[in-house]
């Protein structure tokens, strides 16, 4: 397995979730980029989603994690950006078929949703598992249109 830079970002619900989940990364990665926050102290979901999309669609990155108190929010501000394709999971099932069938590039996590293991369980799923291509491929390349 190639390892790769993987950015990684919260809100401040995600904070203590982000610690477990750049530990969980390790394997897979060569480099992890933390984009923030580090703190508790209320913060937007948006400008964390939007740095990810930024290290990412400038090539700083090739995949990201996302979290914030849903997961919804931040899934939201990342799928803004052309190239981004995230995924908001909550099981391993979930992380498997965004990237066996939508070529997901991040992976958001909900951290008042999901507990450790599920959360662990979805990085290990999310970054061991490729994209199929085949029929797939022309229904993702139609997401950036």
């Amino acid at each position: 397995m190639n390892k790769i830079v993987i950015a990684i970002a919260s809100d401040h619900a995600g904070v203590e979730l982000k610690s477990l989940v750049k530990e969980t990364l390790k394997p897979y990665a060569s480099e992890i980029i933390d984009l923030g926050t580090n703190s508790k102290d209320s913060v937007d979901y948006s400008d964390y989603g939007n740095a990810v999309a930024e290290a990412i669609t400038s090539g700083k990155a090739q995949q990201g994690v996302a979290i914030c108190g849903s997961g919804i929010g931040i899934s939201i501000a990342l799928n803004r950006h052309k190239g981004i394709r995230a995924a908001l999971c909550s099981d391993g099932l979930a992380a498997s078929l965004s990237r066996r069938h939508n070529d997901a590039n991040v992976l958001c996590l909900g951290a008042r949703l999901i507990g450790e293991e599920t959360a662990k369980d979805c990085i290990d799923t999310f970054f061991t598992t490729a994209f199929e291509g085949g029929r797939h491929e022309r229904r993702v390349k139609k997401l950036d249109h």
